[in-house]
């Protein structure tokens, strides 16, 4: 097989998400795939094997789940893939689509909560306000809570009574405080750990009558469980003694708790017992599990793949849960990891090389998005694609990334773009000295917080990089603030220390658009018309002074927020990167 129609087939296979099932009908799950070429919701009856697809949309379908009881599917429709709509829902085994809440109007979507008494606790933002209706069918719609600071509902108790919701009131929606509301909004308590220490509520406990609400806490230094009954305060920290971020889930019958570790790009299964307080390892392979649960058996079933090997659904019994059909995507190398020291600490990487020659290569760096996100060890057709054409792939976790603790996370302070790329400059300066990179042919992408750092880097270090590609990127901080979605304002008021009007110098010190003149080498930018996250005319400001000052660029624009969903979307901004980065690094 060709390097072309290798990567290609890499886009093609057949994916899907772990199912996620029904807590008190655990024969019942529901998963997205890309089958048919678009990421769909599909209904999956453990009991007679039988699959469905549920939703059909041009733009694809991000987000679904299922009831407690297993009796309806729910999902959220946005308008042409702008992020802002309506949840539906449908019965399980098909039948005609309905509204959730019929009279409420569309916005952003921020989550939904379900009972397996009816009610749904949804969280829609729009016109500056972040609101949580509490809906029944055949009821009118509640207002549960409003604010116009960013606040989502996290989960309800089975039986509806008690809702738990994050919420940014204290003006830091990067470290949220939790709060527990009865069905008529009045509070039965809160928990708040101050400035720079989130709490973030998971999942109330799997059993019927237990309050207790599995949560994140952040009192030392990392994200860890925190088992809290609400009612009577009580808190119970799970503690443990390895390093990384750590995750968790609940047992089917609410006496463990599933841990998952993040580590150094890659993840670890274990479980703990809440009654004797053991800690058990989970043998899992080596790699990245992207989601993890726990059945009512006692296995866990996870979604795992590495760089070098496709995902694929397994469970700690040893089989394949479920198939996504088709063809399996090509394996591709595996990943290397760098460690140097930089200016704000150790600075972890990864780099993918081609299977031949020995460089130096023609490199790409990606950076990841964000800033909250890393990148990992697991399977990537971008990545691979970049390999098979011949180039050297570095990924930085850079000052900012998730999964090296609080501290690293929260150093976006007081210069922020430019920390980031001072990590960025030290990881290209080793790999140079390494013999893995050519210094003449180093090309800095990214796509959206790493479409934003493409285009500051090319602005503000316009002698390291050969060529730039940026998607979805931020250009313009204050015009972004202007168009983008409620949620966003709220993070830039809790990155940049307020709004623009309240920090114009920071906005403006940290924008791309502020050092257009000094960019020299040529860049490509992709955008959607109809993002809401990294918003069109800023990308268009920030064009238009490269033009003024006659500098090499090309736009590609495509009608929705990400080609993500879309398969055949995804291979064609492939392509026209591809073809750009040979064009001009000569390769």
């Amino acid at each position: 097989m060709k390097a072309e129609e290798r990567w290609q087939a890499r886009f093609r296979a057949s994916r899907m998400t772990l199912p996620i099932w029904a807590r008190q009908a655990p024969s019942r799950s529901v998963y997205r795939s890309n089958a048919t070429g678009t990421w769909e919701v599909y209904t999956w009856d453990r009991a007679n094997g039988a699959t469905r697809q549920v939703t059909e949309r041009p733009k694809g379908t991000a987000h679904a789940t299922i009831d407690p009881t297993g009796q309806w599917i729910y999902w959220f429709a946005d308008t042409e893939g702008d992020e802002f709509g309506v949840w539906w829902r449908q019965p399980f085994n098909g039948g005609p689509s309905e509204l959730v809440a019929p009279g409420l109007p569309p916005g952003q979507p921020g989550g939904i909560a379900l009972s397996s008494t009816g009610f749904a606790a949804i969280s829609l933002a729009s016109e500056g306000t972040f609101r949580i209706h509490l809906v029944r069918p055949g009821e009118p719609s509640h207002l549960l809570y409003e604010h116009p600071e960013a606040a989502w509902v996290a989960d309800m108790s089975l039986d509806g009574e008690l809702i738990a919701i994050n919420h940014g009131e204290y003006g830091d929606f990067r470290h949220p405080a939790l709060r527990v509301v009865r069905q008529s909004g009045e509070t039965v308590r809160e928990l708040y750990d101050g400035p720079g220490k989130g709490v973030i509520g998971l999942r109330f406990a799997p059993v019927a009558g237990d309050r207790r609400l599995l949560a994140l806490h952040e009192r030392r230094h990392r994200q860890e469980p925190l088992v809290w009954d609400p009612v009577t305060g009580e808190q119970r920290e799970i503690w443990l003694r390895d390093s990384g971020d750590l995750a968790a889930e609940w047992y089917h019958d609410g006496r463990g708790l599933l841990i998952l570790r993040d580590n150094r790009a890659r993840t670890y299964l274990h479980r703990y017992d809440l009654g004797g307080g053991g800690l058990t390892p989970i043998e899992t392979p080596h790699g990245v599990i992207e989601e993890a649960a726990p059945r009512p058996a006692g296995h866990v079933e996870y979604s795992w793949s590495s760089a070098s090997r496709p995902p694929v659904i397994k469970s700690t019994n040893g089989q394949v849960v479920i198939n996504a059909g088709g063809p399996a995507a090509p394996p591709s190398v595996p990943v290397e990891d760098l460690d140097i020291t930089g200016p704000g600490g150790r600075i972890h990487a990864l780099v993918s090389r081609p299977e031949h020659g020995g460089g130096p290569f023609p490199t790409i760096f990606m950076l990841h998005g964000g800033p909250t996100a890393h990148d990992r060890d697991a399977f990537s057709p971008e990545v691979a694609a970049w390999v098979d054409a011949g180039f050297a792939v570095v990924r930085v976790n850079y000052r900012g990334s998730t999964g090296y603790g609080s501290a690293w996370r929260d150093a976006l302070r007081g210069d922020v773009g430019h920390i980031e790329l001072q990590d960025v400059a030290a990881v290209r300066e080793t790999v140079v000295e390494r013999g893995v990179a050519d210094p003449d042919r180093i090309l800095l992408s990214g796509t959206a917080w790493g479409g934003y750092l493409t285009l500051l880097g090319l602005g503000t270090q316009p002698g390291l990089w050969a060529a730039g590609i940026a998607a979805v990127p931020i250009a313009c901080h204050q015009t972004s603030y202007e168009d983008e979605a409620e949620s966003l304002r709220a993070y830039h008021r809790a990155l940049l220390g307020g709004s623009p009007d309240e920090q114009p110098e920071r906005y403006a010190a940290s924008s791309p658009i502020t050092y257009v003149d000094r960019v020299e080498s040529p860049v490509l930018i992709l955008a959607g018309e109809n993002d809401t996250r990294c918003p069109l005319r800023q990308i268009k400001k920030y064009v238009a002074k490269l033009a003024e000052h006659g500098r090499p660029y090309e736009v590609y624009t495509y009608d929705a927020v990400r080609g993500s969903l879309v398969v055949a979307e995804r291979i064609a901004q492939m392509s026209l990167q591809l073809e750009f980065a040979r064009k001009h690094l000569r390769h």
